[in-house]
């Protein structure tokens, strides 16, 4: 009874990899960490940023989602932004790690707009981890281990304040777990695509909606809708809804030129929610251009 029972559940979670499990990590603080889904990003804040980000989803369960990512993106001119970055995600016995490398070009439209243009190159780790269960059935008695490419590529669109991205951080398919009398699971082209604008209530207050979807065949979509406050250029205050999934409440605390320190709750409002505590989020910017002393302090 106890093989069956972890056959059923191994069962659901690689039948959900065609609906789910091949979805790309969500997040809560994706607009300050952009160039993961979107290569374009890379260098367009004028700074050089080292971001780091730990997502804990849904706890309270056991062998619940998380995710660590660290990015980092450096200007090379007013044209030429680089950054890499490594997202390691986990779900139970199922683990990916992404590396990649990003590029992005900025096209001057005209006075007051540009467009980025940008790709990302590198390649992820798969593995499926079935024998620490220790299941005595053939159908998932070996372990899965594979490492398949990534090329993604995206755009960004700045006119004042204003903003439009679009962008697949992965146009290959790769295939993740094979099956002859069971199913198999395949990572799918992910679409991201959003927009953003700025409002200026007085000297010392902005307000910036914005909206992310994201679309993947055989998976639902998935629409955010975000509003922030930033309180004198200090502290960001507000929250998102994602739809039939989420409410998050967001900060960010400005904390020095050299650092920012942000943090997310995100409820869930599906059925996950009569067994979960919730969904953290933390993450760490560094500016590492602020100053001489400032990248001493980070470097030690």
């Amino acid at each position: 009874m106890k093989n069956i029972k972890y056959i059923l559940i191994f069962a659901v979670l690689i039948v959900s990899g065609k609906l789910l499990a091949q979805q790309d990590p969500s997040y809560s603080l994706y607009k300050y960490n952009m160039n993961i889904i979107n290569p374009a990003y890379a260098g367009t804040s004028g700074n050089t940023e080292l971001n780091l980000n730990i997502r804990s989803q849904w706890i309270g369960l056991d062998d619940s989602p998380e995710t660590q990512s660290i990015s980092f993106t450096k200007p090379i001119n007013d044209k030429i932004g680089i950054g890499f970055s490594i997202v390691n995600d986990r779900v139970d016995i199922l683990k990916e790690t992404d590396f990649t490398v990003d590029f992005s070009y900025k096209l001057q439209i005209s006075e007051t707009s540009d467009i980025y243009l940008g790709i990302k190159a590198g390649g992820y780790a798969f593995k499926a981890d079935f024998q620490s269960k220790g299941i005595d059935d053939p159908a998932f008695g070996e372990n899965v281990n594979r490492f398949n490419a990534i090329f993604g590529a995206g755009a960004l669109l700045k006119i004042k304040k204003f903003y439009a991205t679009l962008s697949t951080p992965n146009l290959l398919t790769g295939k993740r777990v094979d099956g002859n009398d069971y199913t198999e699971a395949t990572s799918k082209p992910h679409l991201f695509a959003g927009a953003g604008y700025t409002f200026d209530i007085n000297d010392n207050v902005k307000f910036s909606p914005s909206f992310m979807s994201r679309f993947v065949k055989g998976a639902p979509s998935s629409i955010d809708l975000t509003g922030m406050f930033d309180i004198y250029d200090k502290v960001e205050l507000g929250g998102s809804y994602r739809f039939n999934e989420s409410f998050s409440g967001i900060a960010l605390l400005k904390m020095a030129d050299w650092f920012q320190f942000g943090y997310a709750y995100e409820f869930t409002t599906s059925d996950v929610r009569n067994y979960s505590e919730g969904t953290h989020e933390v993450m760490l910017r560094f500016n590492l251009n602020s100053n001489k002393k400032t990248t001493e302090v980070i470097t030690e």
